[in-house]
């Protein structure tokens, strides 16, 4: 039955064109499969993907490197649908971090590289880890923060879309495999400054100088210095235009440029 509605393209979770059920189902359908790495240890089995009628798709430099030997293709993840739309850019107030509150994410940084600028930051997001929030309680319970909590939908896009900068940080051990954040920032018209510890990350394929600012750190670096360098990155993002920024994230995350880079076979 599957095989007599013709499908030309099936997108799929990292997972399954690992798993030898999937597999079955493929030959049955005879179709492409295209699949986006959003796990940044999955191991997949070595005839999961040949690179032309299965494909695996990386966001960044370094997600390809980890999966080079399924000859990965890289393009930037579209987390949304078609339809939704933004509200129109404004120049916001205050800085926005947003994901779960624990050390891989180390949002801290922010906290401190906020201080250091004496600006205010919003925290978006769930505690994952109530240790890690009492380690760095001198910061996080300081003035200048302010707990928003989990938000989702209509209510996160106006976080976002509501500040002058969103800021990203994440702990020197960590990769980002895919991050949802840089879209969802740069449609909103909300510039993003970055902290990475390496080069090829997420942060430096989604973002460009129009769009936001990336410091790159070695990952001996103390917390101190990396809140001093991300505060750089952030008041370099001061002059940046809200609508341009939106223009640009319009058409970089732009969901049926995504659909035609997943449907069409390499050249």
């Amino acid at each position: 039955m599957l095989a007599s509605n013709g499908y030309d393209l099936l997108i799929a979770g990292h997972e399954y064109p690992s798993l030898p059920a999937w597999r079955r189902i493929q030959e049955t359908l005879g179709c492409d499969v295209a699949t986006f790495q959003h796990d940044r240890d999955f191991q997949h089995t070595p005839d999961a993907f040949d690179g032309v009628r299965d494909r695996l798709y990386c966001y960044s430099p370094e997600m390809l490197s980890r999966y080079a030997t399924h000859l990965p293709i890289q393009d930037l993840a579209v987390h949304l649908g078609l339809a939704e739309q933004e509200p129109p850019a404004v120049h916001g107030r205050d800085l926005v971090w947003l994901g779960r509150i624990d050390e891989q994410k180390a949002p801290h940084i922010a906290v401190r590289a906020a201080r250091l600028l004496r600006r205010r930051i919003r925290l978006v997001g769930p505690v994952f880890d109530n240790d890690y929030v009492r380690r760095h309680a001198r910061l996080f319970d300081a003035d200048h923060v302010e707990w928003v909590g989990e938000l989702g939908g209509p209510d996160k896009t106006a976080a976002i879309h509501s500040a002058t900068t969103f800021v990203y940080t994440y702990a020197r051990d960590y990769v980002e495999a895919g991050a949802a954040v840089f879209g969802e920032a740069l449609r909103a018209g909300t510039p993003v400054a970055a902290l990475t510890w390496r080069d090829g990350t997420c942060a430096q394929a989604a973002l460009c100088p129009d769009t936001g600012a990336t410091a790159v750190l070695p990952p001996e670096a103390d917390d101190e210095t990396a809140a001093r360098t991300l505060a750089d990155a952030i008041a370099r993002t001061d002059h940046l235009d809200a609508v341009a920024v939106q223009e640009i994230g319009l058409r970089r995350f732009d969901p049926r440029r995504h659909f035609r880079v997943l449907a069409a076979r390499p050249c």
